[in-house]
């Protein structure tokens, strides 16, 4: 069998457990997680090292999660009820996260970084009956009057604030578990303020799409998941908590998204699984290219070329030399015990993909949505694409609607990972579906003749230019991912002709106050320029960026790091 017909279905494990654990098609979250507890009880589950270390294994964390079931059911909370879980990332999160679901009822995770008013109006929109917080905002929940008629509990994620999590329990109670069509969660996607839009996610939808998406990747036990990004966001949720705890690895809490504690934490956990959005790693790989250039131009110019033999060996031999030949490289940036980096929440340049191949890291890219849970495409390592976002998943039917001559339209997807539906919200639960039941993801793309997936850009985002050419702005943007000089761009169109609709082409460019520091505007200015004509020379004519202005302050992104177009 060839490196491009490895076929993998790990879920096949699941049925020697069918009858005793569970007895649908799949496993609810309580069932599967209860069934990693029976495989790996004595390995480490959920791990900080800030400021101390602490760990639990599986089965002490079953019983944290067991205790906080009883507690919520000693409450009222039933099989349905909403509770919500705002917070940093921390084991006392997900011990909340599955207490929640081991009592029956529906998680609402929602981004501790939200302003207070956002954060009550999904509070009011879920109707949650029980919040679990962090310290920052325990006493505005847990002592203001307001919130006595909405909340009927505030509960501490906090050792010493309140009524702490791992210090409660309830007496022994027959809890109606869910079935795995049940409501797991409700995912509060964009549009936070005025119109919440909750995304909801059934047990089968998460269970089926962590599964599914290791028919792509394989999983060990003896896998580290760091956990950076923050895990209420469906990619952490799913691609980090979830993977980890299917297949009984261990998965350790980062807290801040600062490069060198990142490395600290990378190194002291000895990290194997490190998930992460562009912006992450194309830092990583900045500082690390800057630190090879600084060796001298003779040097840097000799291990760019072994950088280019070692990434040819493993695309077309598949064998991966960059590992032993980068060592030291490596070692440096703490990047040595990583086996697979994986890039989400954002579409990555192909020639950031292709470097960190070149240093021998199994490094793939995934795409997706929260209406699917989110996963539906991941390159297998074994035969990944830089310029893909990856293969379609098992059991996921994809296609592309009324696609133009080359082949780019948008994304609709079936499969038993997209979601049942927004919450409340029927007509655009229907609006967001074909007649035929196929998810529209507002993503617009192409597929390959094996099933991989391109992406182009945003339907919404879409430039038409006066020529009536196509421009798709995230691809001119990821020609600029390696320019140190560049802290966030954002390129759109501008309109010259409101009769006909035709634009041309602007960037905004937000310069990185690091490499400038105190240069002066007018020097800024002409470095981003040089940059701009760079990259124009590269661009098609109709591509070509016309107008470019620089912004004084950063533009407004959201927790995964993606600008808010909207808020521009």
């Amino acid at each position: 069998m060839s490196k491009k017909e490895i076929i993998r279905a790990p879920w096949r494990f699941l049925e020697e457990y069918r009858g005793k654990f569970y007895t649908g098609q799949w496993p609810t979250l309580p069932e599967m997680f209860r069934i990693t507890v029976s495989r790996y009880g004595d390995r480490p589950c959920f791990t900080i090292y800030e400021p101390d270390k602490i760990s639990l294994t599986y089965k002490e964390a079953l019983e944290k999660i067991e205790a906080t079931a009883r507690y919520l059911h000693s409450k009222g909370i039933r099989k349905g009820d909403a509770v919500a879980v705002t917070g940093k990332n921390a084991p006392e999160w997900t011990v909340a996260y599955l207490g929640v679901l081991f009592a029956g009822a529906t998680v609402v995770p929602i981004d501790c970084q939200l302003k207070n008013e956002e954060i009550d109006l999904l509070l009011k929109t879920s109707r949650a009956k029980i919040l679990f917080v962090d310290e920052e905002k325990y006493k505005r929940y847990a002592e203001n009057v307001e919130y006595r008629g909405l909340l009927h509990e505030v509960i501490s994620l906090h050792k010493g604030v309140g009524a702490y999590i791992y210090t409660l329990d309830g007496p022994a109670a027959d809890i109606e578990g869910a079935s795995e069509h049940d409501l797991a969660a409700i995912l509060f996607t964009s549009g936070t303020t005025g119109n919440p839009k909750g995304v909801m996610l059934t047990h089968q939808n998460l269970v089926s799409d962590c599964y599914l998406a290791q028919g792509h990747l394989d999983l060990y036990p003896e896998d580290v998941f760091y956990a950076l990004l923050p895990i209420h966001h469906a990619y952490t949720m799913l691609a980090v908590f979830i993977e980890a705890m299917s297949c009984g690895a261990e998965l350790v809490f980062g807290k801040k998204m600062v490069t060198q504690v990142i490395l600290k934490d990378l190194k002291q956990a000895k990290v194997t699984m490190l998930l992460g959005v562009p912006m992450l790693f194309n830092k990583v790989l900045a500082g690390i290219i800057r630190g090879l250039k600084a060796k001298g131009p003779i040097v840097y110019g000799a291990i760019s070329m072994l950088m280019g033999v070692s990434g040819f060996t493993k695309k077309v031999f598949g064998v991966n030399p960059g590992k032993k030949m980068f060592r030291a490289v490596l070692d440096k940036a703490s990047l040595t015990t990583l086996r697979i980096c994986i890039c989400g929440g954002g579409p990555l340049a192909p020639s950031v993909f292709k470097k960190y191949n070149e240093l021998g890291i199994d490094f793939i890219q995934g795409y997706g949505l929260t209406e699917t849970s989110p996963i539906i495409n991941l390159n297998p390592k074994e035969h990944y694409k830089e310029t893909s976002v990856g293969k379609i998943l098992p059991q996921v039917d994809m296609k592309i609607l009324n696609p133009d001559g080359r082949g780019v339209g948008e994304i609709i997807v079936k499969g038993p990972m997209v979601m049942k539906g927004y919450f409340e919200k029927p007509e655009e639960t229907k609006d967001t579906f074909t007649g035929d039941g196929y998810l529209k993801t507002g993503d617009l793309g192409y597929l390959d003749d094996e099933n991989y997936l391109y992406l182009t850009g945003r339907a919404k985002n879409l430039i038409v230019t006066e020529g009536g050419k196509n421009v798709y702005p995230e691809e001119i943007e990821n020609e600029f991912q390696l320019f140190e000089e560049i802290e966030q761009i954002l390129v759109r169109g501008f309109e010259i002709d409101k009769k006909m609709k035709t634009e041309r082409i602007e960037a905004l460019v937000y310069p990185s106050l690091d490499v400038f520091k105190e240069t002066p505007k007018e020097q800024i200015k002409t470095r981003i320029d040089a940059i701009i004509s760079e990259v124009n020379q590269r661009l098609l004519p109709y591509q070509k960026i016309e107008k470019t202005t620089l912004l004084d302050k950063r533009m407004e992104e959201t927790t995964t790091k993606k600008i808010k177009r909207d808020a521009v």
